[in-house]
């Protein structure tokens, strides 16, 4: 094998109170797609900050190409072609594809009155959006594109920068099949003109099909370098968390008890929930699959008040209840922890402590004593990962933050939970510590409705599955019938040729 394009030796970093690097070392070759692997807190993101000049490396070497990049500056980390795309988008909304793809490097005619060359801009723009195989023009607005079409920008920015070295971070976390198939498209014809591809990602089905060799992280320390396709699932599984993991979901199978909830006939007024009717029980998980816009969300927005419900009838305990706001079933004990939990999930400039009490301060000016003992129990039973009650939320792991939605939750008289993507952009120790508080919440009698893109998650962890297709339900499966071919059928035709029990 050739001399690696890039190598990282040996790199040390540390924050006040945090040892977050510890002589880590990695090194990706030119037209390979290298996976990088760990938990949350592993130490990947702080490796690619170095990486990107944004972190000054306490030791260790940096070479690219033969060149020596120990002193590394975003600006250095540009010209020597390192390119990002993040997970979370960094787009002008307001502007145009080519004036974003440019930003900061807009082509001129006189650069000194500020006149642009839009001819070249949108030209230069065109060849990139032909090589990406995007279905956008130049001269269109960012915010009425697509989110995949907004990954495809992300990436498209570090190719006019013609980048050499390009880090995919959780690339796929909003996207549908069809796009991450797009997507994998993409990254391979960057592989064949030689690019470096650092792709990291918690889906570990996404590292077999897209990566040659991984590299594994934990606690800040290098564990090894695999060839991917030499490997098993369960052996990356360990080297990421240090020990077996012989059941990735952990359910506990239970007899359902009463009916708690009680759907008839829901439709919304955007046409996107149309005549929906299903059943939940106590103690039991029951899933929601269906394709990226199939109305799962929209369907649990609607139970929880966040949109207005046109039609239909909901029954909470066998009794008719009325709800226009989430005030409204907060009282009827449903709870929603969002897809989106940094945006609608937490606020992320307050403490921990602030997050897990805020839906319970009554007399909270009296009681602060209490409700800190309350955060302390919390934080200590769903082992989350903090330096302090007093730490922002905003600086938590994905899967902790997770974990203080949950407690937010917790924290009231809730009895029916609604999860919606629950292990979204989390680890795999973090995502089998929510299953087993799935699974305690159904020894406790509660009910769990849990919706998924996974589908070995809903296999995995749901008592029952119905499947959601154009806004309707389509199909209904118990734990036994399910298969993921059942279940992609009635997602995709809407159940014209299966034999499920669609209600």
């Amino acid at each position: 094998m050739d001399r690696a394009y890039l190598q990282m030796k040996h790199i040390e970093k540390s924050f006040p109170g945090v040892h977050a690097l510890k002589g880590v070392s990695l090194a990706v070759n030119a037209g390979e797609v290298h996976g990088l692997l760990g938990e949350n807190g592993a130490g990947k993101s702080t490796l690619m900050k170095v990486l990107g000049g944004i972190y000054r490396q306490d030791a260790g070497e940096i070479v690219i190409n033969g060149v020596d990049c120990t002193v590394m500056t975003p600006e250095q980390a540009q010209k020597m072609g390192v390119g990002f795309v993040h997970q979370e988008l960094n787009l002008a909304e307001a502007l145009s594809v080519a004036e974003n793809l440019y930003m900061g490097r807009l082509p001129y005619k006189n650069q000194r009155l500020g006149i642009i060359d839009y001819p070249k801009l949108y030209s230069d723009t065109e060849k990139i959006l032909r090589k990406l195989g995007a279905k956008v023009k130049a001269t269109d607005i960012v915010n009425d594109l697509s989110t995949a079409q907004k990954q495809l920008l992300e990436i498209g920015k570090a190719i006019s920068q013609q980048a050499k070295i390009i880090i995919f971070d959780e690339p796929t976390t909003a996207l549908g099949n069809a796009d991450v198939a797009l997507l994998f498209g993409v990254i391979r014809s960057l592989k064949q003109e030689r690019t470096a591809i650092i792709y990291i990602s918690h889906r570990l089905k996404e590292i077999f099909e897209i990566c040659d060799h991984a590299t594994i992280l934990r606690d800040g320390q290098y564990i090894g370098t695999v060839e991917v396709q030499a490997v098993s699932q369960n052996t990356l599984i360990r080297m990421m968390v240090g020990r077996d993991v012989n059941e990735l979901f952990p359910k506990v199978v239970r007899q359902a008890g009463e009916t708690c909830l009680e759907v008839e006939d829901l439709s919304d007024y955007g046409g996107k929930v149309r005549d929906v009717s299903f059943q939940v029980k106590r103690g039991e998980i029951v899933g929601f699959a269906g394709l990226v816009g199939s109305g799962r969300t929209e369907l649990v927005r609607l139970l929880f008040g966040a949109d207005a419900i046109r039609k239909g009838q909901l029954r909470i305990n066998g009794q008719p209840v009325t709800i226009k706001e989430p005030r409204d079933a907060i009282g009827h004990g449903l709870c929603l922890l969002t897809e989106d939990r940094k945006r609608q999930g937490l606020s992320l400039l307050m403490s921990v402590a602030e997050n897990i009490t805020i839906t319970n301060l009554e007399n909270a000016i009296l009681k602060q004593q209490k409700l800190k003992a309350t955060a302390e129990k919390f934080v200590r039973n769903l082992r989350i990962k903090t330096s302090s009650l007093d730490a922002p939320a905003g600086i938590l792991s994905g899967g902790n933050q997770q974990k203080v939605v949950l407690a937010k939750w917790l924290n009231t008289a809730a009895e029916i939970f609604i999860f919606d993507e629950p292990t979204k952009g989390i680890d795999v120790g973090a995502k089998a510590e929510i299953y087993g508080i799935m699974n305690q919440m159904v020894k406790e009698n509660k009910a769990v409705i849990m919706i998924s893109s996974e589908l070995p998650e809903l296999l995995g962890m749901a008592d029952r599955i119905y499947v959601m297709c154009e806004g309707r339900l389509t199909g209904e499966f118990s734990r036994d019938e399910a298969t993921q071919e059942k279940i992609i059928t009635v997602a995709t035709l809407g159940g014209q040729q299966s034999e499920s029990k669609a209600q």
